[in-house]
């Protein structure tokens, strides 16, 4: 991607400002956010903005959320040291922030698998989603290396008390091996059903549910060929 050079982080500042939406604020405070910059807009300045890898850090920087969001769509992934990161995502507060980063950068950054490794089992439930985050990455992807059984037997033993960040991201785990992996997919279905973590959850019609049994159902139902 091209790299546009000069733009100033206060004249980016002004304009994510002019942008600020009090509908939009009231929509996103429900989900934990605390700016009010339509998503769509805010991706829109991103793609005039193209890659700036300085100006990012100095949105980061401010600690503004939208800001903050803008950075992450107009970094350059790769060119992130490991503690950078490790301090970023410490300092990522809102759920947003706190997804983007880990899915846009993080994961396409040469120091993704130490931070898995080093985050999976973090004393802070944030940090701990991450990894959880990046190993299903890796479930999906590259289970190479990964001990299936040994991720079931922490999932089974943890997720039902986890914090709610924690606990999505375990579930998605779960049902990520329910899905992927054909010979664990009896018990990642068994222990979703036990544990009956998501399973009240809301979903709108047409929508898969988060519950792992019912979530890994119907993935796999859709992966499979059509009946002669």
């Amino acid at each position: 991607m091209a790299e546009v050079t000069g733009t100033a982080p206060a004249d980016v500042m002004a304009e994510l400002a002019g942008l600020e939406d009090p509908k939009a604020r009231a929509v996103n405070e429900k989900h934990g956010e605390d700016h009010g910059v339509n998503l769509g807009k805010l991706r829109a300045v991103a793609k005039r903005l193209k890659t700036q890898p300085e100006l990012a850090r100095e949105l980061w920087d401010t600690q503004d959320t939208a800001a903050r969001l803008l950075a992450l769509l107009i970094c350059r992934p790769k060119a992130f040291e490991r503690e950078e990161l490790d301090a970023m995502l410490r300092g990522a507060r809102t759920p947003k922030v706190h997804d983007w980063l880990v899915n846009y950068v993080v994961k396409k950054n040469p120091h993704a698998e130490e931070l898995r490794v080093a985050w999976f089992a973090d004393p802070d439930p944030a940090v701990a989603s991450a990894g959880w985050s990046l190993t299903t990455e890796r479930v999906a992807k590259r289970p190479e290396g990964l001990d299936l059984s040994g991720l079931l037997d922490v999932i089974e033993a943890e997720m039902k008390g986890a914090p709610d960040r924690l606990q999505w991201a375990m579930n998605h785990c779960l049902a990520q091996i329910g899905i992927e992996h054909p010979e664990h997919r009896a018990r990642a279905i068994a222990v979703g059903e036990r544990l009956g973590v998501l399973k009240d959850y809301p979903t709108s019609p047409g929508c898969t549910s988060p519950f792992a049994p019912a979530w890994i159902a119907e993935m796999v139902r859709r992966s499979a060929p059509p009946v002669a």
